[in-house]
């Protein structure tokens, strides 16, 4: 898949999700959290990373507030000068300020975790396919700060979980050498289990 069809691809797809009604988009996440609840995710990590939605992804606000209760270490990606992302530790109540694309971010960055330690991380689509391939934004900041996972797979690695509107899967993703495979997809319909093949 070369960079124009990635392209034509990633607008359609972003399309389709903003087209998603207020009351789908609510429906859609709670049915997100309920598959991450029944998957026992929440049970074997305490260091989790979520995301806050923007321009139609999946909302896992709802995550986010549950990991809180539950009395799990929650972060937030904040952007590095490096183009990647820093983790840096979030309470409810915590002051946020917007970043350059408009997005909330904590602003105490003291206590910021290197991507490689967090133990579970939510991140958002905008395309995966059932091999675990991801199409993002195209800024590859998670690539670039997930790039490890490639470089050193033996070594401990976080679980990667795409949340993703069951509208947004196709059928096959062609990876480049810099994209991070996913652990699992979890969409308002169900959980994918990735069956990873010779891409990865």
């Amino acid at each position: 898949m070369d960079k124009t069809t990635r392209s034509s691809l990633r607008q359609q797809l972003r399309a389709k999700r903003r087209a998603l009604s207020a009351n789908q988009q609510r429906v859609a996440a709670r049915q997100a959290l309920r598959h991450v609840c029944q998957s026992g995710l929440f049970k074997r990590h305490r260091d989790i990373a979520f995301y806050l939605a923007n321009d139609g992804e999946i909302d896992p606000s709802g995550l986010l507030a549950l990991a809180c209760q539950r009395q799990r270490r929650c972060y937030l990606p904040v952007l590095a000068p490096d183009n990647s992302l820093w983790f840096a530790r979030y309470r409810p109540g915590d002051k946020m300020k917007k970043n350059r694309f408009g997005i909330l971010e904590p602003t105490a960055r003291n206590q910021c975790r290197k991507p490689w330690s967090l133990g579970l991380v939510f991140l958002p689509l905008v395309g995966f396919d059932r091999q675990g391939g991801r199409l993002g934004m195209g800024g590859g900041f998670y690539d670039r700060s997930f790039k490890h996972i490639k470089r050193s797979p033996l070594t401990s690695q976080p679980e990667l979980i795409g949340l993703a509107h069951q509208c947004q899967q196709v059928t096959s993703l062609t990876q480049e050498s810099w994209d991070i495979p996913l652990s699992k997809i979890v969409t308002d319909e169900e959980v994918i289990r990735v069956i990873r093949d010779e891409r990865t």
